[in-house]
């Protein structure tokens, strides 16, 4: 039985703004006896609660919980956070940055499933693949033999 009271309230509202009502009225209202005692304290503890702090914001919570799945290797999760973290404000760059920072700290496998939930979730909200322009501007300089590194440049300037 999931209790309902007033941390009930705040984390079911919370649920709502980051997944809609399919990740949280229709998850708790269809609870068994085998998952009821998760989808209570995810709800009132985990979102009623800690995700409600004073010392981070609902953007931030977001960022840190995106981060933590990817270096855990929890792609379920990571997806359905990925969601939530766009609806509460973190943009599609942030959240490859976050896979970046990833790849330094947890390895190449744990980074590349975070790139694939996040190809997986921007497809299904529509988010194109084209994020800030770096992947175009290397095949384009790639293409065209050019460098726009600013340090060549600077060389080649003193050697004149």
């Amino acid at each position: 039985m999931v209790i309902r009271d007033e941390l009930y309230e705040i984390g079911i509202a919370q649920r709502r703004k980051m997944f809609g009502n399919a990740g949280s009225d229709a998850i708790v209202d269809h609870t068994t006896g085998l998952n009821d005692k998760i989808e209570d304290f995810v709800t009132r503890e985990c979102f009623g609660d800690i995700w409600q702090r004073p010392g981070l914001s609902i953007k931030d919570r977001s960022k840190v919980t995106f981060a933590m799945l990817v270096a855990t290797g929890k792609p379920h999760e990571l997806r359905v956070h990925a969601r939530g973290a766009i609806a509460n404000g973190v943009t599609p760059v942030e959240l490859r940055e976050i896979v970046l920072q990833a790849l330094l700290y947890c390895g190449i496998p744990a980074a590349v499933e975070g790139i694939r939930g996040l190809n997986d979730v921007f497809r299904d909200l529509g988010i194109p693949p084209i994020l800030d322009g770096e992947a175009e501007t290397t095949r384009r300089v790639k293409a065209s033999g050019k460098s726009e590194k600013k340090s060549d440049d600077k060389k080649s300037s003193k050697k004149k």
